[in-house]
Parts: structure tokens; C-alpha cells; sequence
């Protein structure tokens, strides 16, 4: 296993932070070898599909400016206009392959990990003009790996260069007999089985390096244990401030809250371990809405500020609990519980009626909990139903 600078070894996989780090600063996986040989075997590709009619065209070229007129042979800026003609000419006649090759350049790359353009890398630096880090490299491990590899691809290619050649002397040495345009094209023949073999061993070697690129760079990008703690500390924040996040989230909740109580119609109570807040508006809502619920020190707050706000506090134990354990803040009561709260809502109307208007007080109610919301009423861990 790979050990970082503080000794720790690097056994856990890269996350997805780090290799997004590491590509922004141009650190990816990426094969020169393979690079070269798509541009190679592209290369070869076109110079079979347009190969002959290039160099027809470029034998055409030849005659053309190899006999210039004898006014422009004695006239030194017809020499001049001549060459230059000739060098646009052989330019725009090659720009159909330059252009394949300029495209297989740019892409070639996102085969193998795709497009990495970082500032970073080709940000001048004093330490990358350090001779004593540049020793280190070249006489490192990874530099004699590097050196072997390299003499081994010079090698091979070599190798097959010289055996298409000495396959093919005769045919070279032919050349110099043809005519132009006859050995023009052959010459374009054996340029092309040339790149093609090239291509071959390119190909060979490009087998070996991809998945060797892939591996070395999975392997540095391995973090250690304690690397993969910061990040998340980083990337998540740490236990305590987290903590003291949810803490203030969970009183700016509860003030926002509290502010919505003394809209209340009625608080349904425990009476002293749950509490809460209902409004319904006949005219604009289809059932009574939660404004605020709580247990302990949060229901005794309500209570508080729906006492201060002369909001009736109902005390209903069973009620009490299965609203609070299916109901959610600014959420509409349950279908099942509608009769229940039917009951009490209407006491409390009933009962404001009187105030204002006198008459015989109502009858306080004592509403049921359906059978589907018994299991609210007895939840684990609960205070009892009877006050304390």
C-alpha cells in the first residue's frame, strides 16, 4: 500500500471531492501513449480514403512550380509571388488532413479522462525550476520506470520500422526510376502500410500503459483514513458546529412558532406533556390547521403564550397525543380525527358565543379517538395519560 508524507498508508478510495480537486488542478488519469496512436491510426485511415487523390494533386503542384515562365525566373518578386503561391497552394491542399489530425489532437484526450484545463499547472512556479527536486525525479523510482518504458516503446517501434523497411527496399530503391507521378503515388502507397503498422505496435503499447495510467493514478489519488475524517469534517462540518446549527435552528423554529399561537382558536393539551395550537376558518379552510405543537418545555410555552393571549387551553390526553404524533406544523389535521376536533371547536365557539352574547354555558365535550389512532395514544416512552 502507498503511505502519505505522514506515514499513514492510503487504503481507502479516492472521494468524489478529491478527484474533482484533483481534475481541477489537472491531476487525471492520461495515456500520451494512446494519444499518439489515435493520431497515428487516424492519420493512416485518411491518408487511405484521400491518400492518392493528395498526392496526385500534389504531383500536379510539382509540375505547376517546377517550370516557372523565364519573366518570372529574371523578375525577383515574381520569385517571390511564386513562392508564395506555391506555399498557399501546398498549405490549402493539405488542410482537409491537418484539420482530422487538429480534431484527433482535441479529442483523443476524453477517451481517457476527458478534458482537464487547469491554471494551476501552467502557473510559473520557483520550486519547478528547483534542480535538486528535478534530480530527484529523474533518479527516482518512477523516473528509471519511466526511462525503461520509454526504451522499450522506442524499441519496438523501431523494430517495426526496420522490418517495413527491409521488407520493402526494392520498391524504395524503384522510386528513383519512376516517373514522378508514378512514384508519387507509390511513395503515398508505402507511406500509408508504414503507418499502418506503426499504428500496430502503437497499439500494442497503448494496451499496456492505459490500464497501467489508470491503475497509478487511482493509486495516488488513495486517501488516507484520516484524510477522508477532514474532508468530511470539511465538507459537512464538524459534530459541535453541526450541533450548535441544528440547536439554533430548532429555536428559530420554535420562535416562529410561538409567534403563530396567539392566532390560535383553541390549544389541546395533556394536559402538561403535549400542546397543540389549532385555528380553523370555516370560510377559507377545508379543516382545522396545526399552527404549533410541542412536548415538555415546548408545550408549557405554548401554553404560556396562549394563556397571556387568552387562548382556551382544551385538555383532551388521548386527542392530544394522536394529533401530535400525525401531525406536522401548518399541516391540516387528520381525516380520522375531524369528528374529535369537531367537537371541541365547536364547544369553543359555542362557548365565545356566551361570552359575548350570554346565554346557558355549553356542555364541556369529551371527544373519542378513533380505533386507527389508539396506537397514537400509547406510544413507547410517553408520559401517562393522567396529569402528574
Amino acid at each position: 500500500m502507498a503511505e502519505s508524507e505522514t506515514g499513514q498508508e492510503r487504503s481507502e478510495e479516492p472521494t468524489a471531492k478529491k478527484l474533482e480537486d484533483a481534475k481541477k488542478k489537472g491531476q487525471i488519469a492520461r495515456s500520451r501513449d494512446f494519444n499518439t496512436m489515435v493520431i497515428i491510426a487516424l492519420a493512416a485511415t485518411a491518408l487511405i480514403i484521400m491518400g492518392k487523390a493528395m498526392v496526385v494533386d500534389l504531383g500536379v503542384l510539382m509540375n505547376h512550380y517546377f517550370q516557372p515562365a523565364r519573366s518570372d525566373i529574371f523578375d525577383p518578386m515574381g520569385v517571390i509571388r511564386w513562392f508564395y503561391s506555391a506555399i498557399f497552394d501546398g498549405l490549402w491542399l493539405m488542410v482537409p488532413f491537418l484539420a482530422l489530425m487538429l480534431v484527433s489532437a482535441l479529442f483523443a484526450p476524453i477517451m481517457i479522462g476527458g478534458w482537464a484545463f487547469s491554471f494551476e499547472t501552467i502557473t510559473p512556479k520557483l520550486s519547478k525550476l528547483d534542480p535538486i527536486k528535478g534530480l530527484k525525479k529523474v533518479f527516482s523510482a518512477k523516473g528509471l520506470m519511466e526511462l525503461v518504458k520509454a526504451m522499450a516503446k522506442f524499441l519496438l517501434v523501431a523494430a517495426v520500422a526496420l522490418v517495413v523497411i527491409w521488407t520493402n527496399t526494392d520498391e524504395y530503391l524503384q522510386l528513383g526510376r519512376m516517373p514522378l507521378d508514378s512514384a508519387l503515388v507509390k511513395a503515398g502507397e508505402l507511406i500509408v502500410w508504414a503507418f499502418l503498422f506503426v499504428t500496430i505496435a502503437l497499439m500494442v503499447i497503448a494496451a499496456i500503459d492505459v490500464p497501467f495510467q489508470i491503475w497509478d493514478h487511482k493509486k495516488q489519488m488513495k486517501m488516507t483514513l484520516q484524510e477522508v475524517k477532514d474532508e468530511m469534517k470539511d465538507t459537512e462540518g464538524k459534530p459541535e458546529v453541526k450541533g450548535k446549527i441544528r440547536q439554533m435552528q430548532r429555536q428559530m423554529a420554535e420562535a416562529r412558532m410561538m409567534d403563530a399561537v396567539p392566532d390560535a382558536d383553541v390549544v389541546i393539551t395533556n394536559p402538561t406533556h403535549f400542546a397543540i395550537a389549532l385555528k380553523y376558518d370555516p370560510d377559507t379552510m377545508k379543516a382545522p390547521l396545526v399552527l404549533a405543537k410541542g412536548a415538555d418545555m415546548v408545550a408549557a410555552n405554548i401554553r404560556r403564550v396562549a394563556s397571556a393571549n387568552d387562548i382556551l387551553l382544551m385538555e383532551a390526553p388521548p386527542l392530544a397525543r394522536a394529533l401530535y404524533h400525525t401531525t406536522e406544523i401548518g399541516q391540516e389535521i387528520p381525516y380520522g380525527l375531524y369528528v374529535a376536533v369537531a367537537q371541541i371547536l365547536a364547544y369553543v365557539f359555542q362557548l365565545r358565543d356566551v361570552q359575548k352574547n350570554g346565554g346557558e354555558k355549553p356542555t364541556r365535550p369529551k371527544p373519542e379517538v378513533p380505533e386507527e389512532f389508539e396506537k397514537f395514544v400509547h406510544m413507547p416512552g410517553d408520559a401517562p395519560l393522567q396529569p402528574d
